[in-house]
């Protein structure tokens, strides 16, 4: 089988290398580079399974180089943080960053956090690829989205929670739930954080659909809902 390889984007040598001994301890092959620069060469050149990626980096930093890597590819993303608080996280999950982890970290739940982060993508990667709708088409294998025949621009995190519902069409999900299916079960970030997806979907979609709703269920949490013909 082949191994997974990962690119850590990080300026300090020390963490780089507590990083590098704990993944390959878990059999994957990792790759260094030590500024934002550097980092988006690495990833040009090769091809990488997972990015470690810290957010304050010389030249181009952490925010740059993700926004930079999401708006072609999909390659699973954990940001390294030393700030807390919930306005950065947030930054960083609307920028496509799939999780994050604050310093100083147990590199051991940064290892956890890299084996969620991989199998939620694989599972979301391994079903069905495209969810067809009179009105509505959600194709994950180019994540992208069409609404009545038009593409819909929407960043990863967005297409990936409508695809879930859509997927597990007219079945309740609680916000906890979402965050845990979507987000990772360690996300500690505002649980807030949905209700701005569902609605930033809500209008980049538009019309209103005659076969579909995503719907709120005051107090619990949404569904989408597929409308009786």
């Amino acid at each position: 089988m082949k191994k997974l390889t990962l690119l850590v984007v990080d300026d300090d040598p020390n963490i780089c290398e507590l990083i590098r001994l704990y993944c390959e301890k878990e059999g994957y092959v990792v790759k260094i580079a030590y500024s934002g620069t550097e980092g988006l060469n690495t990833f040009y050149d090769d091809s990488f399974d997972l990015i470690i990626l810290d957010i304050m980096l010389p030249g181009l930093d952490g925010w740059e180089l993700c926004k930079e890597i999401r708006s072609s590819f999909k390659t699973p993303i954990i940001m390294l943080t030393g700030k807390g608080e919930s306005y950065d996280i947030i930054k960083g999950l609307d920028l496509g960053a799939d999780d994050y982890v604050i310093k100083p970290f147990d590199p051991k739940e940064l290892i956890a956090r890299v084996k969620a982060v991989l199998r939620r993508y694989n599972v979301l990667n391994s079903e069905q690829e495209i969810l067809s709708f009179p009105t509505l088409v959600i194709d994950m294998k180019q994540y992208k989205v069409r609404s009545y025949e038009e593409e819909i621009t929407l960043p990863p995190k967005e297409i990936e929670l409508l695809f879930f519902l859509a997927a597990n069409a007219n079945r309740v999900f609680t916000r906890q739930q979402l965050l845990d299916q979507i987000w990772g079960y360690d996300f500690e970030g505002d649980p807030r954080t949905v209700d701005v997806h569902i609605k930033r979907i809500r209008e980049k979609l538009g019309k209103e659909a005659i076969d579909w709703e995503l719907k709120t269920l005051r107090g619990i949490g949404y569904k989408f809902e597929v409308k009786a013909q």
